[in-house]
């Protein structure tokens, strides 16, 4: 296991966004349940600056996003600010790039991260979503993206993600029509991969982390590398950056750790080198 991380909780975005780390894993609460963790531009920047601490975090080796208070996971944008931030193209561009900023991050972010999903995961929510390399979600979730009924226009990687997932049919089907599915439809479309009792959700998912974080770092990131560059187009893939963390895991003490740990009978203790 990783060294402890710092357990104090940190607050960003005057505490709509909360930070937590501890034995190797993080946690990012969006911490707005009044408005059902409903997105406001401070929140998105709040966000990317946990994002920023927790990728910084040598102890912390996995990430889980949440939502606070059971009712959702994120609603979709704050749409009492748009007058103030998205009333005409120009204030939505610097709406959008503002925000975009923070999801770019969570899109190249080095260490694995689990969206634990309950109740709402709605329009922004399902960008967060979809950007994480894991999705697992409570019985009683529900996804949808109501851009139609907005009159705005869904982002290109919002819906190059959601199509990656659940192919072009169904994004028409959700897009064109701003419809909600429960968590039993996103599990049959590939949108989520688990779906857990209410109850059990959160124990679940640290289960998972918990996991993860016991493995062998490098080999994670090998494949998250791989895995990101098969998705690409051929011409654009970065067959270079592939072999170059292979051969790190094959030079790596962890891979020594691994061997000796199985031929030992225990539990390997790997260092991420």
């Amino acid at each position: 296991m990783p060294e402890t991380s710092d357990t104090t909780e940190t607050s960003y975005a005057d505490g709509k966004i909360l930070k937590h780390a501890a034995d190797g894993v993080g946690a990012i609460t969006f911490n707005n349940p009044d408005k059902r963790n409903a997105m406001s531009l401070e929140m998105w920047e709040g966000f990317g600056e946990a994002l920023t601490s927790l990728r910084d975090d040598g102890a912390v080796r996995v990430v889980i996003l949440r939502g606070a208070g059971g009712k959702a996971f994120v609603s979709g944008a704050d749409i009492s600010q748009f007058e103030k931030t998205r009333h005409n193209a120009a204030a939505s561009e610097e709406y959008a790039r503002r925000s975009a900023a923070q999801r770019a991050l969570l899109a190249d972010y080095p260490k694995p991260t689990i969206a634990c999903i309950q109740g709402f995961c709605l329009g922004g929510g399902m960008q967060v979503a979809m950007l994480a390399d894991i999705r697992i979600a409570s019985h009683g979730s529900q996804f949808g993206i109501p851009a139609a009924r907005l009159g705005i226009a869904y982002g290109y990687d919002g819906l190059r993600h959601l199509v990656s997932l659940v192919g072009p049919s169904w994004a028409r089907l959700l897009m064109y029509t701003g419809m909600r599915i429960d968590a039993a439809e996103a599990l049959r479309i590939g949108l989520v991969e688990r779906v857990i009792p209410d109850d059990q959700l959160w124990g679940e998912t640290m289960a998972i982390a918990q996991g993860i974080s016991e493995n062998a770092p490098l080999a994670i990131k090998a494949a998250k590398i791989t895995i990101a560059q098969v998705l690409k187009d051929e011409s654009r893939r970065d067959m270079d950056a592939i072999k170059a963390i292979g051969t790190a895991c094959m030079d790596s003490a962890d891979f020594r750790e691994g061997r000796q740990a199985f031929m030992e009978k225990r539990k390997p203790r790997f260092q991420g080198k």
